[in-house]
Parts: C-alpha cells; sequence; structure tokens
C-alpha cells in the first residue's frame, strides 16, 4: 500500500467529501488536519437543533448503500459499526395536484400495478426499464463512476469502449423514459430523482436512469440519527485513523505549492505540505487562490449550468402528520414549467413542485412528545432575489399549496419555524450564487467534463466534493473523496 508518513494535509471544509478524503488520507500515514468554517461538521449535511427538534438541514435520503458498505469496508469496518439502519416503506409518497396519491414500495409486483393502472403495459415496462437501470449502474459504478478518468485520452481505450457499449450514455432522460412509458405521471415517478442530480428531464443524460436503479431495486433507507448520524459516524472513523477536527475556522487564503502552503485562517496561518479544499471549488479557485493561481477566470464559472438552489421551511407542529410519508413528493401533473422556472427563464414557480420529509414518521427522537418533524424543499433557481418579503409570501404559497393537495394544514400547528434559502446557501456554504447543489449533471459537465481534482496551476493543492468527479450527493462526494486521496497517493505515496 502506498504511504503518506511524514506529509502534513489541511483539508479545507468538513463536508462529505472533505471528511471522507481525511480517511482515506490518515489511513495512508499522512497527518491530517480539517478545518471548517461552520459551527459543525458535515457541510451541507448539518444538523439544526432547537427546542427539542432536530433536523437534517440538507441530504436527508440515505441511497445507495452499497457505496457506504464499500467505503467502510476499505478500513475493515461497516455502517452498522456507527448506526443502525431502517428500510423505508413506501420508500415515498407522491401527491399529484390532479388528486392522485401513489406510494412506491420495496414491492416491485405491487409497483407494477400501480404503473399498470396509469397504462396497459407499463408494469412490463417498468421492469425492462429497471432492467437497463441495473446495468447501467453495475457497469457505470465500476467502470465509470470508482475509477476517475478524467482525461479524453482515458475513454478511448479499446476496454473502456467495450464496458460502454449499450450504456444510455446519450440523449436527454426525457427522450429515454419516453421510449418506455407515454403517461406522463409514470415519466414524473421516473425523472424525479433528477432533482438530486440537479437536472431537469431535457438537460440530463440518459445515462443517469441508473438512478431508477437506486431507487427502486437497492431501496431508501434512514439512518439512526438520519443523515447526521452517518456524519457523526465518518467523524468518528477519522478520529480512530488520526484525523484532528477544528470547526470554525474558515480558511481565507490559499498561498505557496507542495512542501510550503500557507493556508491563511482568521485564528493564524496553517503551513501543511498538502492541502485538499472541500470549499466549493469556485470558490476555492476565485477566492481562496491569488490570481495568477487560478485554474478558471471568472467567465467560465459564470457559464456553467448550476444545480437548483432551494426555498427550505423547517417546521416543528403540535401533532402527527399521517397524510404524509417520511419522503413526500408533491408534483403538479405538468412541471415541465416549474423546470422552466429553474433553468430556462429563472423566477419564482408560480405552481412549484416540491419535497417533505418527515423524519418523525420513522425516528421518535427528532421531536418532542405529541410534535412532528418537518422540512419543505422547493427547488427554485440560483441567483434568484431573496427578500424578507419573498420568503414571508411564498412560505403562505407552499403552506396553502400543502393544505391543498395532501390534506395537511399546519398553519395553526407550528410551534417552531426557520427558513433558509438563496442567500444562506451563498453565505453558510460559500456556493455559487447559491445553488444548494454545485454544477449540475447536464452532458457537457459530467465525468472529465467537470472541473478536475489536481488543482490547474498549484501542485500540491486538490479538490473533493460534488463539483468534481463523480459529482453530486453523499454517495458520491464519498467516492470524491476517495478518487482525490488516489491522486495525492500516485503524486505523493
Amino acid at each position: 500500500m502506498q504511504s503518506l508518513d511524514g506529509e502534513s494535509v489541511v483539508v479545507i471544509g468538513a463536508g462529505v467529501g472533505g471528511l471522507s478524503t481525511a480517511c482515506y488520507l490518515a489511513d495512508a500515514g499522512a497527518d491530517v488536519r480539517v478545518i471548517e468554517k461552520n459551527e459543525q461538521l458535515g457541510g451541507r449535511a448539518s444538523r439544526l437543533e432547537r427546542d427539542g427538534f432536530r433536523f437534517d438541514m440538507g441530504p436527508s435520503w440515505y441511497l445507495m448503500p452499497d457505496v457506504f458498505e464499500r467505503f467502510f469496508d476499505h478500513f475493515d469496518r461497516t455502517p452498522t459499526d456507527y448506526y443502525g439502519l431502517t428500510h423505508l416503506d413506501p420508500h415515498y409518497r407522491i401527491f399529484f395536484k390532479d388528486g392522485d396519491e401513489v406510494d412506491v414500495t420495496p414491492e416491485l409486483e405491487r409497483t407494477k400495478r400501480v404503473f399498470e393502472s396509469y397504462e396497459d403495459g407499463a408494469g412490463e415496462a417498468l421492469e425492462r426499464y429497471l432492467e437497463k437501470s441495473r446495468e447501467n449502474y453495475e457497469v457505470g459504478m465500476e467502470h465509470f463512476v470508482y475509477e476517475d478518468r478524467s482525461k479524453l485520452r482515458d475513454y478511448l481505450d479499446l476496454d473502456v469502449a467495450r464496458q460502454a457499449r449499450g450504456l444510455s450514455l446519450l440523449g436527454s432522460m426525457q427522450g429515454h423514459v419516453e421510449d418506455y412509458f407515454d403517461h406522463p405521471k409514470l415519466q414524473q415517478i421516473m425523472q424525479y430523482t433528477l432533482v438530486f442530480l440537479g437536472g431537469s428531464p431535457k438537460n440530463t443524460p440518459a445515462l443517469y436512469n441508473l438512478m431508477s436503479h437506486v431507487d427502486f431495486n437497492l431501496g431508501v433507507w434512514y439512518p439512526e440519527d438520519g443523515v447526521g448520524g452517518v456524519i457523526d459516524g465518518i467523524a468518528e472513523l477519522g478520529r480512530e485513523l488520526g484525523v484532528e477536527y477544528e470547526t470554525n475556522r474558515p480558511a481565507t487564503g490559499i498561498k505557496g505549492r507542495e512542501g510550503a502552503f500557507l493556508v491563511e485562517t482568521p485564528e493564524g496561518p496553517l503551513r501543511p505540505d498538502l492541502v485538499v479544499s472541500n470549499a466549493d471549488y469556485p470558490h476555492t479557485d476565485q477566492e481562496l487562490l491569488p490570481e495568477e493561481r487560478q485554474g478558471y477566470d471568472a467567465d467560465y464559472w459564470d457559464s456553467r449550468t448550476y444545480a437548483p438552489s432551494a426555498f427550505l421551511l423547517y417546521l416543528g407542529v403540535e401533532g402527527d402528520v399521517d397524510e404524509l410519508a417520511h419522503h413526500t413528493l408533491v408534483l403538479p401533473t405538468d412541471w415541465e414549467e416549474h423546470f422552466d422556472q429553474i433553468f430556462e427563464e429563472p423566477a419564482w414557480p408560480d405552481d412549484p413542485a416540491y419535497y417533505c420529509c418527515v423524519p418523525s414518521e420513522t425516528d421518535d427522537d427528532v421531536a418532542p412528545d405529541g410534535h412532528s418533524n418537518l422540512f419543505v424543499l422547493v427547488p427554485i433557481a440560483p441567483g434568484l432575489e431573496d427578500t424578507p418579503e419573498q420568503r414571508e409570501q411564498y412560505r403562505d404559497l407552499v403552506l396553502d399549496d400543502l393544505a391543498d393537495h395532501t390534506g395537511t394544514d399546519l398553519r395553526d400547528r407550528i410551534v417552531l419555524e426557520e427558513r433558509f434559502c438563496i442567500e444562506d446557501f451563498a453565505n453558510r456554504y460559500n456556493s455559487y450564487n447559491g445553488t444548494a447543489l454545485g454544477l449540475a449533471h447536464t452532458l457537457r459537465q459530467t465525468a472529465l467534463f467537470r472541473p478536475p481534482h489536481r488543482a490547474k496551476r498549484v501542485d500540491g493543492l486538490y479538490m473533493v466534493g460534488g463539483d468534481t468527479t463523480p459529482g453530486i450527493g453523499v454517495p458520491m462526494c464519498l467516492i470524491s473523496g476517495e478518487l482525490t486521496a488516489e491522486a495525492v497517493l500516485e503524486d505523493h505515496g
């Protein structure tokens, strides 16, 4: 095994990617210190705790359990050494705004019957779709996700071409789904996961139909203590490996190069041999590096397609919300206008599609007795005007819509309310234009078209997180940490 004995590394940012990289590098013998600008570890996977309520502020879905198993197995551990898991049933519930209600459950035969009720032959079409999704997932993960193919020549290899044959690489998700299903509601069910990739059916490559294998076949789980419990587990693993963590210590600049870095912080400089940045890539490139060391100019970052931001309501309410499942989606029957108001003509959505997370349906510890814990998330375009007046107006619209279309009227039962939106993402996470996730997974921003793990103009500086490969989401950021650590070991091990 390659070794980094004697090398000191500072990881800037304690998001999932930074925590993952820290574990791999510490396991290889490096002296690793993680510094985090905020008061807790986790990055966007932060917690909000108030008056007996505990919310996951960001990621709330535990998908791709195989990725977590692989991560912990590298260190001869298992996820269950750190947290328990509950398989959710239903995986999620969908309320269509015309009155239809659909539960997607772990039972495929039951889901097939639901599909068949909308369209003759759709049950068998679902089986064919999921078989293709499984193939894309298994080949894609092994040959294109766990391997960092960052240069064009990496794709010209005959073995790579052979593995890619038959995968749904090109075309949009909209066109791909239309090949299997005609009914617009079935198309929506197969496409909702695109929100987690920061895209729309029109701009996300068909390759990402692999997310349906994640959803339908691998299942949706709830980790003990929520996603925050997963962060606690990864951080504890890091401590066991020797990683040191410092919160409330932002990086304000990166100077120097391999062996002679100076990481500026308000508490004084740090002088590591190597630096890994888990801060958002545009922030690291444009704000932390001197101009002559930046890998891209401002026009590059301005020209990128970014994942949505979000309007979030964190709510503690009296009583139960039995109409809602742990994960609930509320969808207009035609959601094209909502996506257009994110990607084409940015505006606050007039008829929003949104997501509700109700962890108190599964976990009694996230709310006081007799109360429910939920948050509502509406994807919106990054960079919109975000004023207190706009938030208040939209808050009322969302609560009215929730009551009208799910039968869950929270308006007179709210005992705790917090809001989080574009300006908060920008200020708390240094995210570009307040995007909630980073660079979207468009065809021109997938695989080698995402920014690389190695900084372009600074030897010894590496990047990790959702803006680089393999991309957005907690599992992908775990893998990003592995790929970044591999780059460090290849260069210095």
